[in-house]
């Protein structure tokens, strides 16, 4: 039983120890594009062409969407009086336009 074990333990460690079975070859042109990939997960990503924001002008953008918000409430309540201001819409696209860009800025 002592010798039984003895050879199973030693047959595990001769097959770990056995070098794996060589793999098959690799075609060169799968062989270039693990290369290609390993090398583009290692590099940044390319600088965007566009230009970047700067705090001042996504500030003002804010300023002007918060201003054209805060008239909204008078123009509605005014709306449901029968008086429609004539650029009500217009504002409205103006605020939607805005918060629109703002948060694609400040998502990148």
């Amino acid at each position: 039983m002592k010798f039984a074990i003895s050879t199973l333990l030693f047959v595990c460690f001769m097959v770990l120890q056995s070098p794996a079975q060589s793999p098959r070859p690799v075609p060169p042109g799968l062989r270039h594009a693990q290369e290609l990939q390993a090398q583009n997960e290692h590099e940044s990503p390319p600088a965007t062409s566009r230009h970047a924001p700067s705090i001042t002008e996504l500030k003002t953008q804010a300023d002007q969407l918060a201003e054209l918000a805060a008239s909204i409430p008078i123009s509605v309540q005014n709306a449901g009086k029968g008086l429609l201001e004539k650029d009500l819409l217009q504002k409205l696209k103006q605020i939607e336009k805005l918060s629109k860009h703002l948060r694609n800025e400040l998502d990148h």
